[in-house]
């Protein structure tokens, strides 16, 4: 596998082994009625086709639109700005070294307003360092989360105080929503997007 460094973050071609998929969209000639009712539907709420984590779900055509459908608030419209969103999308997909899901997020996190310092950080492992008052609080709720199973009451209050409750349950469902992304990414094998930032492995 080539690899080249830029940035900071490990470059990889996407000819490895590693990458090989196994289980990806559904060939179109098998397609089922609820299949394509699924990819249209998809295609309504997002205004492109199925890519990603969504080929694989494919298979569960209502597990995929069900996911979909909540993604698209998630992503779009919850309590969050995007440049806090995308940071906890970039710890989630960190936990699991996910590399599609970082592939993605990375350069649309950068577009948000988190810097290339601070996603560099997560990518190894790192807390950052200048982060604003807002990101800290969601780097501690959502780090708490995935390392702990829980968050302290210290973290619980500051997020309850600027967000709402509202707030606590949008992060954790942000978490839990690309965890859930990163497993079925993990199990297909869905390879990253060429030429782009991946994750270096973690130092053990």
């Amino acid at each position: 596998m080539r690899r080249l460094i830029a940035g900071g973050l490990l470059l990889a071609m996407t000819s490895s082994p590693a990458f090989a998929q196994r289980l990806g969209v559904p060939p179109a000639d098998t397609l089922t009625a609820e299949q394509r009712a699924a990819m249209e539907e998809f295609r309504k709420q997002r205004g492109v086709g199925i890519s990603g984590p969504f080929e694989p779900m494919l298979w569960s055509p209502e597990a995929m639109i069900r996911a979909a459908s909540m993604g698209t608030y998630l992503r779009y419209k919850s309590v969050y700005p995007p440049n806090l969103s995308e940071l906890i999308i970039l710890i989630a997909g960190r936990s699991w070294s996910q590399q599609y899901e970082w592939s993605t997020h990375y350069p649309i996190a950068l577009k948000a307003g988190v810097s290339k310092e601070i996603a560099g950080a997560i990518a190894e492992g790192r807390r950052p360092s200048g982060m604003s008052e807002d990101q800290e609080m969601v780097y501690d709720f959502t780090t708490e989360l995935i390392q702990n199973k829980s968050v302290s009451d210290a973290t619980y209050a500051r997020v309850l105080a600027k967000f709402g409750e509202k707030g606590v349950i949008d992060a954790i469902s942000i978490t839990g929503y690309y965890t859930l992304l990163a497993m079925v990414l993990n199990t297909a094998r869905t390879p990253p997007e060429p030429g782009v930032p991946l994750l270096p492995p973690l130092p053990r």
